[in-house]
């Protein structure tokens, strides 16, 4: 991991936006690398834990993209990207000539495009870096990151990204890390259904489900996802990692990319159904694993 020595006066101070699941954590492990850390949050409250960590408040976006190097975004969906950089009171009405803005969230692809080129105009560089790993992976600082946008500035932008991740993948142009990070989503959504299908068909058969995947870990079925996500059902553990309600947004973008590109996605369609059913039973707050026990539930004669 980067350490503060090695983080260049030029990328700093650093300005956060968006301190929840993936935020908060991401931005603690700037902090204690030494990083000069900025926050501004539209409910204070949700910055207190941090400045009281030693980061800087700043009482307006305005304030604080005023005194950033670099300035970082965690938030939920597009149209709080497309707020907060192309509002009247947004990034692009604040910032100086030069800012380097890294997006965290997981976003539509061509509307990032957008973003960009209308911040490339103002003399702003917008990154889009999405992540996977999860609220576990912010926390620990071995998060993926899927990054877009041009090649000086992601290199420049290295030593931050070495801290809140492990890997880093300069994937291409403007878009391209929320392509990237689109096609994660659609492979751990397609895996999960197939894992509480595999579920299903051993419990239905009298198989136990554990020893199950035992033996498929030892295989070529063996996965990341086998592995944490299919613990996570024998253990009924969906303290959320990553929650289901921003997940069904993900699956929106996937397949809206889908219909742009003229492609059906149809292993897209029994992922969209199970969370579908996990939502309708409230579930918008449990880990995205939970779609997987929807959908062996749907199949259970029990």
């Amino acid at each position: 991991m980067t350490t503060a020595s090695n983080l260049p006066e030029a990328l700093q101070p650093i300005g956060c936006v968006g301190l929840g699941i993936m935020g908060a954590p991401m931005t603690r492990n700037l902090l204690r690398a030494g990083a000069d850390i900025r926050v501004w949050a539209r409910r204070p409250e949700a910055a207190e834990a941090l400045v009281a960590e030693g980061a800087g408040a700043a009482s307006s976006l305005a304030e604080l993209v005023s005194s950033v190097c670099v300035l970082v975004l965690n938030v939920s969906d597009t149209p709080d990207v497309e707020q907060l950089m192309l509002g009247p009171d947004g990034v692009l009405a604040h910032a100086r000539p030069g800012l380097l803005v890294i997006d965290h969230s997981t976003i539509d692809p061509i509307r990032t495009r957008a973003i960009a080129q209308t911040a490339a105009e103002r003399e702003v560089t917008f990154v889009d870096a999405p992540v996977s790993g999860g609220e576990p992976g912010a926390r620990n600082g071995t998060l993926s990151l899927m990054v877009g946008g041009p090649e000086d500035a992601v290199n420049r932008l290295r030593p931050i990204f070495d801290i809140v991740g492990s890997t880093l993948t300069h994937v291409g142009t403007s878009g391209a890390g929320q392509i990237a990070k689109a096609c994660n989503q659609l492979v751990v959504g397609e895996t999960l259904v197939a894992i509480g299908e595999a579920f299903a068909l051993a419990e239905q058969t009298g198989v136990d489900p554990a020893r199950m995947r035992e033996a498929l870990m030892g295989g070529f079925a063996g996965s990341r996802i086998l592995e944490v996500h299919g613990q996570r059902l024998l253990d009924g553990d969906f303290e959320p990692g990553f929650q289901t309600g921003l997940y069904h947004k993900d699956l929106g973008i996937v397949a809206g990319l889908g219909e742009q590109v003229g492609l059906s996605l149809d292993g897209l369609e029994p992922v969209r159904r199970a969370v579908d059913k996990a939502l309708a039973a409230g579930q918008a707050d449990h880990d995205v694993a939970i779609l997987a026990r929807f959908c062996l539930h749907a199949r259970s004669r029990r």
